[in-house]
């Protein structure tokens, strides 16, 4: 048979690009050798090993060193990414039919996760910025209006920091929620390098949060598909966590990804904290001399946005004076073999790690002077881009399981989705299962469409729509 993934893989190893995308190991060798280990890393719970799903002996060892680097009560290894490690922890905090408040941005696995576990969600926007056309962080005067509001709400997750690294202020928020006694989950997915160094912002870990999520594979050196799990306070009950490990994890998971997490987390422990450090000040230059570039504005902490309470200097996010963010991400690809990581209407966004090198962000600097050399434009400023707010009408669940139908996108307006649109990168739904296609929300879809922005479940060439019969 023909080899296409293989071919484009060989490929992908043959072009030698400067990646400012995931994984967070780049490509780089760490200090696993896979060379070596590969013809026998893949083994199961044989004599000597261990099972991650019941763990007694070198799993459950590995699991408790990484539980002290990173100063938590109790980590469990994910290798289901942080998609799994949501269902987990949303399952063990809440019970059937119960009221959560979720911050509406949130990954679209946290809105699967209310579909298996029959949630209800009280969605709660964060702040839109309209000097960076960007979604900010979470004000914590709304999460304790929210929870006034609705006394019965039995948990609260939240994602910080989000793709761009602004991060909300957990610590003010997790006091709000403690004080109704309620359970505080942090998708801190982009976020596992924070606490290897105080120049950057402070962990949920360390700022109150009950459940932390992290996406090792994200700014780590680890495979894609590896997470962590940090249980952080005693309002947890391990029992019922470790319960719902076992009901979402594959009976056969991969010591490839176990591995891989305790590599990472060693690798971080050990040369990681330096390489951080060193690059930090380096980091900050480079912003600079992007700023620098007439035309380029990166985003920053706005002094006006207090929902900004911190930001990670490793995410540059990049606008190109008259450049949409699609336009200025094909351009770093095709005339400079420059990966970005993702692009919005109006920017293109870079993911460093600690593995990125000097010569990688000198290549990025190089490409931003060379394209702004080019003809100048006229700054593009023609909309805003603020998440529309669609009506809630039934919960996800109702509506993911109840009867479904197709229908043309443009006859979708007052029907109720059965499963979500979602705007892929960064996986944030425009509209969740179980909302109402209104009109606004209908002509931002078709300028997400007429802008090359991938829109997850649209049928048939993106002209048809799963609604509610």
């Amino acid at each position: 048979m023909r080899t296409p993934v293989m071919d484009a893989l060989n490929e992908l190893v043959e072009e030698d690009s400067v990646s400012f995308h995931f994984p967070g190991h780049k490509g780089r060798k760490t200090n696993i050798d896979w060379e070596r280990l590969m013809p026998m890393i893949d083994t199961t719970e044989t004599i000597g090993m261990d099972n991650l799903l019941e763990p007694t002996g070198i799993i459950k060892e590995s699991q408790v060193e990484a539980s002290k680097v990173y100063n938590s009560k109790y980590t469990i290894y994910g290798v289901n990414g942080s998609t799994g490690s949501n269902y987990i922890a949303l399952s063990a905090i809440t019970n059937k039919g119960d009221k959560i408040l979720v911050q509406r941005n949130c990954h679209k696995s946290v809105y699967n996760s209310m579909i298996l576990n029959d949630l209800e969600p009280v969605y709660i926007y964060p702040n839109y910025n309209s000097f960076y056309e960007s979604t900010t962080g979470v004000d914590p005067e709304n999460v304790r209006k929210a929870l006034e509001e609705h006394s019965d709400i039995k948990a609260v997750i939240l994602t910080s920091p989000n793709y761009y690294g602004i991060c909300s202020d957990i610590k003010t928020i997790a006091q709000i929620v403690h004080e109704k006694n309620i359970i505080l989950v942090v998708d801190e997915a982009h976020g596992p390098h924070l606490p290897f160094s105080d120049q950057y912002p402070e962990s949920a870990i360390v700022s109150g949060a009950d459940i932390v999520i992290h996406s090792t594979h994200k700014t780590l050196p680890s495979l894609t598909q590896t997470s962590l799990i940090h249980v952080c306070s005693d309002r947890v009950d391990i029992n019922k966590l470790r319960d719902r490990y076992q009901l979402y994890t594959t009976t056969s998971p991969s010591y490839l990804f176990t591995l891989s997490n305790e590599m990472s987390v060693a690798f971080m422990n050990e040369e990681g904290r330096k390489r951080l450090d060193d690059n930090y000040d380096y980091l900050l230059d480079v912003r600079k001399r992007l700023e620098d570039i007439d035309g380029v504005t990166v985003l920053e902490k706005d002094e006006r946005d207090e929902t900004i309470f911190d930001l990670d200097k490793s995410r540059i996010l990049i606008d190109m004076r008259g450049y949409k963010g699609a336009e200025l991400k094909s351009i770093l690809y095709k005339d400079f073999n420059i990966r970005m990581e993702m692009n919005d209407y109006y920017s293109a966004l870079a993911m460093s790690t600690v593995m990125n090198t000097k010569e990688d962000f000198e290549a990025l600097i190089s490409a931003m002077e060379s394209i702004s050399s080019r003809e100048v434009r006229k700054p593009i400023r023609d909309l805003t881009i603020d998440m529309p707010r669609p009506k809630v009408v039934m919960r996800p669940s109702e509506a993911y399981f109840g009867k479904k139908k197709l229908v043309d996108l443009k006859d979708s307006i007052g029907r109720i989705v059965a499963t979500p649109i979602i705007p892929y990168p960064p996986g944030v739904p425009l509209l969740a299962t179980g909302e109402e296609v209104t009109k606004e929300v209908y002509e931002f879809m078709l300028f997400l469409l007429e802008n090359d922005i991938n829109l997850v479940n649209l049928s048939e060439e993106k002209k048809k729509i799963v609604v509610v019969e």
